[in-house]
Parts: structure tokens; C-alpha cells; sequence
């Protein structure tokens, strides 16, 4: 019998019999190797056949294969051959390696297999989770995954972490009659290396804080190259107006990204600086959903209703205007597309005051979504400012978040994954939803640009949108 030794946290997955086994933490977990060693001895002791998976595979090297054959050494198991592709047992245990992108149809010449373990499963896709689970039916089977999350609106993390997040982040985890799933990390680790606790050390130092806790604590990434806002500016702004003590004072604007792409539809509402609601429905068909979003406007009594006349939305128009005729609230199709607003006026950067560097607007956005977007990613990092670094900002000038939205990580997932796009003028450009969907697989971020619309204003009256001052509880 092989000698098995396993982190006390991670005993269960050899103990307790269910369908899903995930592992998901950050670096130095031991989240793969425990995997392949249990795996390994229920290969050796109970013949079981395991197909190990990832979402790409172009070639042995990149699977757990390497990993596998470095852990039969180490333990000085016997009975296994390992050959050039596969790796055997002498009692019937057998360990294959398929890749799940480009080969949609490996899971289904693992018939006999008993058990998949899925490595760096944060990168499955859709398509493939589909395919995966139903092909796997005999009665002991098991299906284990091994991750470190990525954003929140993966696949995997709409699957198995987000339906459990409550138990996870409090208890680190979960257990059902389906699921065993168990956040492990560093400190979980009795055998942490000392070359990773210098590593660690270091990263804890000199990286931002959302990305240490992405890759020591398993926490999400909701970050992408280029991106506009990071996610520090995001969670700084989550109810500021309640750690700095001012009140939703102004007008009410809501805003509705109907959504072309066969997405969710987005809503948002705005009271001066504070977003208050945030939704997205997934249901309704888009002449439905615009009439759900201007529902939810007057509910609220909004002063204006904004929605994204790019595309699909502008065939919304005189089903808006016929609703809201009669209602005490004003309409405006936003068109991200279109040219810049007050294209004479001066733009400058954040953070810089000398007066060399401020550029016209005409010469500084590529459109108006790019404009809007930049005046977003501004009144969040004066969020950030005032709130952790304790700098005065005028509550006009900054965005608070309210904490009671109903989908706030997904707000927080697409808000801090638009990127912005080189320019060969050396304008500032968003990515386009479709560029965003092709290289980085992430979904139109419809809530996300609802939010971003609520700032839109009226041309013909552009002090409709300033909100009214409001106080501040703390001193410069």
C-alpha cells in the first residue's frame, strides 16, 4: 500500500464519496499535487481509470501528465507504466490526457473511466462544462476540479463557487449530497516552501492588494490588460457614501443597455452620486426588457431615462418615447459611437495639474463612449482617494456604490474588465464588446455600461444632471 500524506484540510476528498470535488485557492495550496497523489492511490489500490483534462492541451506537456510521473517517483509507487502519452496500472488503473477546447469530442472515448479531474479548471469553458458532466454516468463517478478562480462571471464560478459563496468565505467550505468543494491556501500548506513564503513576502509588498489576494487567497480576478478601473478603485467606492457620510442627493437617472449580442439586459439608477439599483434581466425578449427597465425608472420616480441607441436600441426609440409621454420623466438615446460632447473643452488627466497636459476633448476620446467611460474610471478614482487615502473630494465629483444592488459582483466583474484599446492617433479608445467577447471571452458587459450611461447628459440642459452638494462628516 502506498503512504499517502495529504494537508488535513484536503482529507476529505479521499474520505467522502460525491459527484463534485472542487480545490480552489491561491498559489502554493497544494491543490494539484494532492490531487494527483489521491488520484494515484485510487488508481493503484481500486484500479480506477481517470481522465485528466484542460481546457487547452496542445501537446503532453501541458496537462498533469509531467506532474503525475514526478509523484510516482517521489512515493516510489509500484505497478505503474508510464509510457509516452498515457500512464498505466498492472491492475487496471489508467490515467489519459485530452484537451477540451479543440477537442470536443475526447470526453467521449473515456468510456470505463470512473473518475476526471479537470486541472486549471478557472479556464473551462461553457461548451465544455455541457459536454463533461453528463458523459461521466457510472454510479461511483466523480468529477474533481482544481482552480485558482479567475472572474467571478466564469463558468466554473457560476457553477460551483457562486451558488455556495456565503458558506465559502465564511467557513472556506461547502458540503451537499452533490458538491464537496473546499477553498485551500498557503496556510493550509504544513509543507510550504520556504522559496514561495520569500516570493509571497514579496508580492505582499510591491503588488496592489487585489492582485496578492488573487494569487495567494484564491480571491477573484476581475482584472484584465489595460483595464480602465482597477478593482481596488471599485470595492474603495462600495457604499462611500456611508463611510464619508454623505447622502443620495440630485437627480435620478436611469439607464437601460437593451443589448444586441443575445446578453443579459442591463439597468442602473443613479441619485446624484450613489448608484442604487443595478440589474440585469435575462429573460425577456428586447422590446420586453425595455419596457421592465422603464418600469423599474418610474418606480423609482427617475428624472431621466437613458438607454444605448447603438445597434439594436435604436429601434427602441418610439417605444420610449410613446411610454414616457405621459410620464413625468425625461428620455435621452445615448450613442457611445457618436462624437465627443463639448469637444472644445479641456480634459486633464487625473493626478496631473500642470496645464500642459490637458488636451481638448475632440483630442482626447475617440467617441463618446470612450468620454463617458473615462468620466466614470475619474469619479471612481476620487472614490478611491477620499476613502483610502483620505484626501477631500467634493461627493459630486466622486461615484459610491450601494452594497444592497442585486448583482454587485457581476457589476464588479465588468466594471473593472473593459480595457481600453491602442489608438494609432493617441486618442483614448474603449474596446469594442465584440474585440472584448474574441480576446478575452468576456461577456457584453451590459450592467456595466448602464452604470457608465447614468452620467449621460442632456445637451440641451446640461445642469440637469449636476447633483446638489452635500455635506461631508470629516475634516481636511
Amino acid at each position: 500500500m502506498p503512504k499517502l500524506t495529504v494537508p488535513h484540510k484536503l482529507e476529505p476528498f479521499l474520505t467522502k464519496r460525491k459527484r463534485f470535488k472542487i480545490a480552489y485557492g491561491g498559489r502554493g495550496g497544494t491543490k494539484s499535487q494532492t490531487f494527483a497523489d489521491l488520484l494515484l492511490f485510487l488508481a493503484q489500490t481500486q484500479n480506477h481509470k481517470v481522465g485528466c483534462f484542460r481546457e487547452m492541451q496542445n501537446s503532453i506537456e501541458d496537462s498533469v501528465y509531467s506532474l503525475l510521473k514526478d509523484e510516482i517517483t517521489r512515493m516510489e509507487l509500484e505497478g505503474f507504466t508510464v509510457q509516452n502519452n498515457n500512464i498505466f496500472h498492472r491492475d487496471g488503473g489508467e490515467f489519459r490526457f485530452k484537451g477540451l477546447a479543440r477537442n470536443p469530442d475526447a470526453i467521449k472515448s473515456m468510456h470505463g473511466f470512473s473518475r476526471f479531474w479537470v486541472e486549471e479548471a478557472q479556464s473551462i469553458s461553457e461548451e465544455s462544462l455541457r459536454k463533461l458532466t453528463p458523459t461521466l454516468r457510472t454510479d461511483d463517478s466523480e468529477i474533481w476540479f482544481s482552480l485558482n478562480p479567475q472572474s467571478s462571471e466564469d463558468p466554473i464560478s457560476r457553477r460551483f463557487l457562486k451558488p455556495f459563496e456565503r458558506a465559502l468565505v465564511r467557513d472556506g467550505y461547502y458540503e451537499d449530497d452533490l458538491h464537496l468543494i473546499i477553498k485551500v491556501n498557503y496556510l493550509d500548506n504544513p509543507w510550504f516552501p520556504i522559496t514561495l513564503e520569500r516570493e509571497r513576502q514579496w508580492d505582499y509588498e510591491n503588488i496592489s492588494r487585489a492582485e496578492y489576494n488573487h494569487i495567494w487567497l484564491g480571491d477573484y480576478n476581475d482584472y484584465v490588460e489595460n483595464a480602465l478601473i482597477p478593482a481596488e478603485w471599485f470595492d474603495a467606492a462600495v457604499d462611500a457614501h456611508e463611510k464619508l457620510g454623505f447622502e443620495p442627493r440630485g437627480a435620478k437617472v436611469a439607464a437601460h443597455d437593451p443589448s444586441d449580442s443575445g446578453d443579459a439586459r442591463g439597468y442602473a439608477l443613479r441619485h446624484g452620486s450613489v448608484i442604487l439599483d443595478v440589474r440585469e434581466n435575462t429573460r425577456d425578449d428586447v422590446n420586453d426588457a425595455c419596457d421592465w427597465a422603464m418600469d423599474l425608472a418610474i418606480n423609482a420616480n427617475a428624472d431621466l431615462f437613458v438607454w444605448d441607441g447603438d445597434g439594436l436600441g435604436v429601434t427602441l426609440k418610439r417605444q420610449i418615447g410613446e411610454s414616457l409621454k405621459d410620464k413625468k420623466i425625461d428620455y435621452l438615446m445615448y450613442r457611445g459611437s457618436s462624437k465627443v460632447e463639448h469637444p472644445k473643452r479641456y480634459y486633464e488627466p487625473i493626478g496631473r495639474e500642470d496645464s500642459d497636459q490637458k488636451k481638448q476633448n475632440k483630442d482626447t476620446f475617440k467617441n463618446k463612449r470612450a468620454q463617458y467611460h473615462v468620466k466614470l474610471r475619474d469619479r471612481f478614482h476620487n472614490a478611491y482617494l477620499a476613502v483610502e487615502k483620505d484626501q477631500y473630494i467634493d461627493p459630486d465629483e466622486m461615484i459610491s456604490i450601494s452594497s444592497k444592488i442585486e448583482c454587485l459582483d457581476k457589476l464588479r466583474s465588468e466594471i473593472c474588465r473593459i480595457p481600453l484599446k491602442p489608438n494609432g492617433a493617441g486618442l483614448i479608445q474603449i474596446m469594442s464588446k465584440i474585440e472584448m467577447k474574441n480576446k478575452y471571452n468576456i461577456l457584453s458587459p451590459n450592467v456595466g455600461e448602464s452604470v457608465m450611461m447614468t452620467l449621460a447628459e442632456k445637451a440641451k440642459d446640461n445642469d440637469f444632471m449636476q447633483p446638489l452638494h452635500a455635506e461631508r462628516k470629516y475634516v481636511v
